[in-house]
């Protein structure tokens, strides 16, 4: 019998593990985490959940936190070049970001923990494929660890006054991309 639920178990994980990349460290529920919001709270905020600051880091290596993108919309996408169904993805968020530019900021976040994703092989990857969007790399975990991720690719949709509003987890197709959209802006409703 124990062999019977173990292999069943292992037959479960094993399907779960083909809809997404499994990412690394402690894992949390984005909707638990103790960070603190970058505004107050009104009483018609009240059932709205601030999105958590963190800091990540662009191609130079300056620091660039959420909360820069204050007042306009963002797609916040957790990724790392070795996990498949983030490259499945990507084209279709290259062409949504290039679509989108100046009114919906993207910022992909590269989970860079410097031993299965490194800053060489995350920009040579983006290199390689020719892609625009926006890139921050994830060098402290600080991101990730704020967010909980869990399983990569994973999507949050915040709005421009910096609520989460939906979020993703999966490689996500352009379609659904534009549906998450179309929730933090207006002109696409």
């Amino acid at each position: 019998m124990k062999k019977k639920l173990f292999c069943l178990l292992l037959a479960i994980l094993l399907i779960l593990s083909f809809a997404s990349c499994k990412g690394e460290g402690e894992a949390t529920d984005p909707a638990q985490t103790t960070a603190a919001p970058d505004h107050t709270h009104t009483e018609e905020d009240a059932d709205r959940v601030a999105a958590y600051d963190f800091t990540v880091y662009d191609k130079d290596g300056n620091p660039v936190k959420l909360s820069d993108m204050k007042g306009m919309p963002v797609v916040l996408n957790f990724w790392a070049s070795w996990c498949p169904p983030c490259k499945a993805e990507m084209p279709d968020f290259d062409e949504i970001a290039k679509q989108y530019e100046g009114k919906v900021a993207f910022m992909m976040v590269n989970l860079t923990d410097g031993q299965s994703e490194t800053l060489d092989s995350a920009k040579s990857f983006i290199s390689s494929m020719g892609y625009t969007f926006p890139v921050y790399f994830d060098t402290t975990s600080e991101a990730a660890y704020a967010y909980g991720i869990q399983s990569i690719p994973t999507t949050f949709f915040i709005d421009a006054e910096g609520y989460f509003v939906a979020y993703y987890e999966g490689s996500m197709s352009g379609d659904t991309l534009l549906r998450g959209i179309s929730m933090i802006y207006a002109e696409i409703q």
